[in-house]
C-alpha cells in the first residue's frame, strides 16, 4: 500500500490502493499539506464504470516514472464523482471555463487554496501527433507554477468569475416569459426523426426530455410530439440499449440507431425510464411499455436489492468482460434453448451465425417486433427465461452496491408508482421497504447522508438527496394515505429551506450552508443527468402545498419558479426537469375522491386516475367529513346521494362531483383547456 486509498468504501479510490502515486483523499488535511509545501494539487475525478479512467491508471498511475513525477510536484488527490458529485459539479464546469470538454477521467491541477489553473483528460503515454503525453503535461504543469504564479493566479481568477457566473448570478425573468410550449418544441427539433433520441452518434434515453415532449403532447395534442416519443421509446424498448433477457435498460447506446450499447446499467436511468414508460401505458394501454415496466422492476428487485434498498450500478468493470456476460454464440443459444423451437426465438432476436454484435450474438427485437400470436409471445417469454437461467451461470458483472440517497429515491418513487397503476400490491410494499431502509441507513434526524457502504455513512447529502427522497415520501403518501410518509417529506423540505436556499438571489444550492466550503457554492438549474433539485422541488413544493394548505410552501415554490426561468429558456436541453416542475406549479390539479376507503366504489374512482396520464394531478382520498386544508375549494363538498365522489379541483375552482368513474376517466383524459371549462361549467 502506496496511499491513503485503502481504507476507503469507495470501490474507485480502493481500486488504486496500489497505484505508486501517493493519493490523498480530499479534504482539509490534504489542502493544508498542499499550502504548508506549496505544491499545486493534481485532482483527478473518475468512477469505477470510466473506461479511460482505468486505461489511465495502468498506463500512468501504476507507471514508477509518471508515478514519481506526481509526487515530487504535486499534491495528487483522487476522488470519486458518484461520492463527491460536488467536487466534479464545480471542477467539470472549471474545465468548460478553460475550454475543456471535460468528462472522466478529470485531471484538474490547482493551487493549494483549490483553485484550478489547468485541466486535461485521459492523455496517452507517449507523444503521439497534435496530443502531448500525460508524463509532458505533469512537467509543463509543473513549470508553469514553480515560473509563474502571476499567470496561475490569473487563470484561477478567470475561472472564478466564470464559475460565479455560471452558478450564482441572477437567472430570473417573470412567470409568464416561460413558455412551455415552445420549449418542448425547441426539444423536439433536435430528436431524430428516424431512430428517436437526440440527434447525435451517440443516443442516451434522456427521460427527462421524453417527459418534456409527452407533456406537451397532452396539453396540445399534437402529434408530432408523440410520434417522436413513441419512435425513441419504440428503439429503446426493441434495440440493444434494453436486455431482453434480464430486463433493465443499459446507460447508452454507442450508434445512432440503439444497436450497441455500453455495459453498464445505471439505478438513476432505470428509475426514470420506468416513469416514461408507465405514462405510455396509462396513455394508449401500450402492452410493450407494460412489460418493460414489470421486466425492469423484476429485474431491480432480483438483482439490484441491497438489503432493502438498491445498488447504484452493474456491470460497470471491464467493458469485453461484460460484453461477454450478455452476448452469446450461435450455439449457446441452441444448447441452452433445447427442446424449444430455437429458430424461432434466432429469427425474432436477430441471432445469426456470425453474431450481430462483435462477432457475437446481442439478442434485440428492431425488424422482428411482433409475432404472429400469442402462442409465439407465450414462446419467446420461455425462451427468455431459459437463457436467463443459462446466463446466471456465468460470471456476473461487477455490482455497485452503495446505496445513493438521490438515485433510490428516484428508484423507490417509480416503483410505487408502477405498482398502484398495473396493481401491483408487491412493488409498493418493496417501495416501502425501500424508502424506510434509506431513511434508517442514511438518515439522522432532519439531515440525510449522500451514500453509505457496508452500512457505513459517507458525505453529509446534497440537494438532490433530499429533494428526491421529500418527493419519493409524497409519491408514497398519494398511493397509500398514510401519513407517516408526509412527516419526513416536510422535514426533508425544511432542512433544504433552512440550509441550502440562496437567502440572497434565491434557489436551492447544491451543497449545505454548514458543509466544507469549496471553490464556489454551486447553484444550478440543470439536469445531470438526474433531475436537478430546483426542477424536483417546484412539485415537491406545490404538493406540500395542496396537502397542506400551508401558504409558506406556495410562496417559497412562487419564488422559486421566477428564479431560474431565465437559465431555463436559455438551456432548455438541460432543463427538462425544471419545465416540468413549472407546469405543476402552473396547472396543478387534485382529484378528491370522498368516500370509504374500503368501499368498492371508491377504489374505483382512485384506480380511474392512475388509469390515466395525468402528470399534473395528484389524488386524494378522504373519509366523508373528514376535514380539509383551510381555503380548499371543495370544502364543504361530500358523497352525492349517498355514492363515493370525486372532484377535479385547479386553480382554486372545482368541477361537479363525478359518481361515475368512466365519466370521470372521460374528463381526465381532456386536455387541461377543456378541463377548465368543464370545472367552470
Amino acid at each position: 500500500m502506496n496511499n491513503a486509498l485503502a481504507a476507503s468504501n469507495s470501490p474507485y479510490l480502493a481500486a488504486h490502493k496500489d497505484n505508486l502515486v501517493k493519493w490523498r483523499i480530499w479534504g482539509a488535511e490534504a489542502l493544508a499539506e498542499a499550502r504548508a509545501a506549496d505544491k499545486p494539487i493534481l485532482l483527478s475525478i473518475g468512477y469505477t464504470g470510466c473506461s479511460w479512467c482505468h486505461v489511465l491508471n495502468s498506463e500512468a498511475f501504476s507507471d514508477e516514472a509518471v508515478a514519481a513525477k506526481i509526487n515530487d510536484n504535486f499534491i495528487p488527490i483522487l476522488a470519486d464523482r458518484e461520492e463527491r458529485p460536488d467536487l466534479d459539479l464545480i471542477y467539470q464546469g472549471a474545465a468548460g471555463a478553460m475550454r475543456h470538454n471535460g468528462g472522466w477521467p478529470l485531471n484538474i491541477f490547482l493551487t493549494p487554496d483549490a483553485a484550478p489553473f489547468w485541466v486535461t483528460g485521459y492523455l496517452p503515454r507517449e507523444d503521439k501527433q497534435d496530443i502531448p503525453s500525460f508524463t509532458r503535461v505533469l512537467g509543463d504543469v509543473a513549470t508553469l507554477y514553480q515560473t509563474d504564479k502571476v499567470k496561475v493566479a490569473e487563470i484561477s481568477a478567470t475561472v472564478r468569475a466564470s464559475l460565479e457566473n455560471l452558478y450564482n448570478r441572477d437567472m430570473a425573468t417573470p412567470q409568464e416569459n416561460m413558455n412551455l410550449d415552445m420549449a418542448a418544441l425547441r426539444i423536439a427539433q433536435n430528436y431524430d426523426i428516424f431512430f428517436g433520441g437526440l440527434n447525435g452518434q451517440i443516443k442516451f434515453p434522456n427521460a427527462l426530455l421524453l417527459e418534456l415532449m409527452w407533456r406537451a403532447f397532452l396539453r396540445t395534442g399534437m402529434p408530432q410530439f408523440s410520434q417522436l416519443i413513441f419512435t425513441t421509446l419504440d428503439s429503446m424498448l426493441f434495440g440493444g440499449v434494453h436486455d431482453h433477457i434480464g430486463g433493465g435498460f443499459f446507460r447508452h447506446s454507442s450508434d445512432e440507431r440503439w444497436l450497441e450499447p455500453v455495459f453498464e446499467k445505471m439505478l438513476y436511468d432505470n428509475a426514470q425510464i420506468i416513469e416514461v414508460c408507465i405514462s405510455a401505458a396509462q396513455f394508449n394501454r401500450n402492452e410493450l411499455c407494460r412489460q418493460r415496466v414489470t421486466e425492469t422492476v423484476e429485474w431491480l428487485l432480483r438483482d439490484m436489492r441491497v438489503g432493502d434498498g438498491f445498488a447504484a450500478a452493474v456491470g460497470s468493470g471491464d467493458e469485453a468482460e461484460d460484453s461477454k456476460f450478455y452476448t452469446w454464440s450461435e450455439a449457446e443459444i441452441d444448447a441452452a434453448l433445447v427442446g424449444t423451437f430455437s429458430a424461432r426465438f434466432k429469427q425474432v432476436y436477430g441471432v445469426t451465425r456470425d453474431g450481430n454484435f462483435k462477432g457475437r450474438n446481442l439478442p434485440r427485437r428492431l425488424g422482428n417486433p411482433v409475432p404472429a400470436n400469442e402462442a409465439d409471445e407465450a414462446l419467446l417469454a420461455k425462451q427468455r427465461s431459459m437463457l436467463l437461467a443459462a446466463r446466471d451461470k456465468r460470471a456476473k458483472p461487477w455490482r455497485d452496491e452503495r446505496l445513493l440517497a438521490d438515485w433510490n429515491g428516484l428508484a423507490i418513487a417509480a416503483i410505487a408508482r408502477a405498482g398502484i397503476v398495473f396493481e401491483k400490491p408487491e412493488w409498493v410494499q418493496a417501495a416501502i421497504a425501500a424508502f424506510d431502509h434509506v431513511s434508517l441507513t442514511l438518515g439522522d434526524g432532519d439531515r440525510l447522508a449522500h451514500v453509505a457502504s457496508g452500512g457505513v455513512k459517507g458525505i453529509g447529502g446534497f440537494a438532490d438527496d433530499y429533494a428526491n427522497m421529500a418527493r419519493a415520501a409524497l409519491q408514497l403518501w398519494e398511493i397509500t394515505g398514510d401519513e407517516r410518509f408526509l412527516a419526513p417529506a416536510k422535514l426533508w423540505t425544511k432542512t433544504l429551506d433552512t440550509l441550502f436556499w440562496n437567502t440572497q438571489i434565491g434557489g436551492y444550492c447544491y451543497t449545505a450552508g454548514d458543509a466544507e466550503p469549496l471553490f464556489v457554492r454551486p447553484r444550478m438549474l440543470f439536469d445531470n443527468p438526474t433531475p436537478s433539485a430546483n426542477g424536483t422541488m417546484l412539485t415537491v413544493l406545490t404538493r406540500l402545498a395542496l396537502l397542506t394548505g400551508e401558504t409558506d410552501y406556495m410562496s417559497r415554490a412562487s419564488t422559486l419558479g421566477a428564479t431560474f426561468g431565465d437559465e431555463a429558456n436559455r438551456v432548455m436541453n438541460g432543463s427538462g426537469s425544471f419545465f416540468g416542475g413549472f407546469e405543476y406549479l402552473a396547472n396543478s390539479l387534485i382529484i378528491l375522491v370522498v368516500g370509504h376507503k374500503g368501499n368498492a366504489k371508491t377504489q374505483e374512482l382512485v384506480r380511474t386516475f392512475w388509469g390515466k396520464p395525468v402528470p399534473n394531478g395528484m389524488v386524494v382520498q378522504i373519509e366523508p367529513g373528514a376535514p380539509l386544508p383551510p381555503g380548499h375549494p371543495a370544502t364543504g363538498r361530500g358523497m352525492q346521494g349517498g355514492h363515493p365522489t370525486a372532484y377535479i379541483c385547479q386553480s382554486g375552482q372545482c368541477s361537479d362531483g363525478f359518481t361515475d368513474a368512466a365519466i370521470l376517466a372521460n374528463a381526465l383524459t381532456l386536455p387541461a383547456q377543456m378541463r377548465q371549462q368543464v370545472q367552470q361549467n
